[in-house]
């Protein structure tokens, strides 16, 4: 009862804590909306008129238009990034997988700039999506096949191969922005997509992102007892009855189809599947009914904190958001390099 009672407390703490840190987000801006202001504002929107002096049109569309957007896709991409990550950190047994160490986001990115270039993401609302999810999927295709052989996946190979073509997905991005600079507004959107961020985003964006959200979450959900039981190794997992050749296959298409959406709606944001999983498994244990709901609790904390602590601290200085969860990733990654490193030689 104990052991149980550890993982449903970290979780119950962490909903509070991204309660709060969404209303908090919601509530805070440059502009100046009172709490009894904006609480009259949602229940207006609720369908519960409420009659307050001194409330302004300007007012309800900055917080229902502009700011609760901004926060729930926040929440729902670090969410996908994160129980991503912990997905792939469990199927290939490597505390060092995620999606953006296996080149699933720079593959996403490239299949949206590729996107943008062509001029397909005004043709439909669908087109950048499905550009992204094009790019993820041919790229974890790629490092699955580089790094498997006879069945077995090795991950050494894993993540040298995902490292290689994650850089061939920059470097090719970086060449169709270049080739681009002649248009200044496709440059500039490319730009803005490889470095990630909240801004602008709105409800549609919201309806775009939720649906691969829920249903990926939900399938990566279904597939925590076949993640446990491939911690043990493929031959255990093969020897209780997993087709862990189908699982593979199922949960790469999962993670690519909800890094491919993430990416598509807010841009390249790395380090999110890394960190979080990481810090949670060594929270509460590897057990993936637990680690997967928490790591997309964890991902939308991070998310969404990370947002209002950039538009707090720098509120006149655009930081992208994707800059800022790379250069605290990134020290993030090293240590893990340099701890497994010394593991090793012990």
């Amino acid at each position: 009862m104990t052991f149980l009672a550890k993982p449903m407390r970290i979780i119950s703490l962490m909903l509070l804590t991204l309660l709060a840190l969404m209303t908090a987000a919601i509530f805070h801006g440059p502009s100046d909306i009172t709490l009894k202001t904006a609480l009259a504002i949602l229940s207006n929107a609720l369908g519960w008129p409420t009659h307050l002096e001194g409330l302004r049109p300007w007012m309800q569309s900055v917080l229902i238009d502009v700011r609760m957007p901004r926060v729930l896709v926040g929440a729902l991409a670090g969410a996908c990034l994160a129980i991503s990550g912990a997905v792939m950190q469990g199927m290939f047994r490597n505390p060092l997988a995620s999606p953006s160490v296996l080149g699933v986001s720079s593959g996403a990115s490239l299949g949206a700039v590729i996107a943008l270039y062509l001029g397909l993401a005004s043709v439909s609302v669908w087109a950048l999506p499905l550009a992204a999810f094009i790019g993820a999927s041919l790229t974890i295709f790629l490092v699955y096949r580089i790094a498997s052989q006879r069945g077995q996946t090795a991950t050494g190979t894993l993540l040298l191969a995902g490292v290689a073509i994650g850089a061939l997905n920059a470097a090719a991005s970086s060449l169709i922005l270049a080739l681009s600079l002649n248009n200044w507004e496709v440059g500039r959107m490319i730009v803005y997509w490889t470095m990630g961020g909240l801004d602008g985003r709105t409800w549609d964006h919201v309806w775009l992102l939720l649906p691969f959200a829920i249903m990926g979450i939900g399938m990566q959900l279904f597939f925590s007892r076949n993640l446990d039981a491939l911690l043990l190794g493929e031959v255990h997992a093969a020897s209780i009855g997993i087709d862990v050749i189908s699982t593979r296959r199922w949960l790469l298409v999962i993670t690519a189809l909800m890094v491919g959406a993430t990416v598509s709606v807010c841009g390249s944001i790395g380090f999110i599947g890394l960190v979080v999983p990481h810090i949670l498994r060594l929270m509460m244990g590897p057990h993936h009914r637990y680690l997967l709901p928490a790591s997309a609790i964890g991902g939308a904390i991070t998310l969404v904190g990370a947002d209002l602590l950039l538009r707090t601290a720098t509120p006149e200085k655009a930081i992208p958001l994707g800059v800022a969860t790379a250069m605290l990733g990134a020290p993030f990654f090293l240590f893990l390099l340099v701890r497994k490193r010394w593991s090793i030689q012990l």
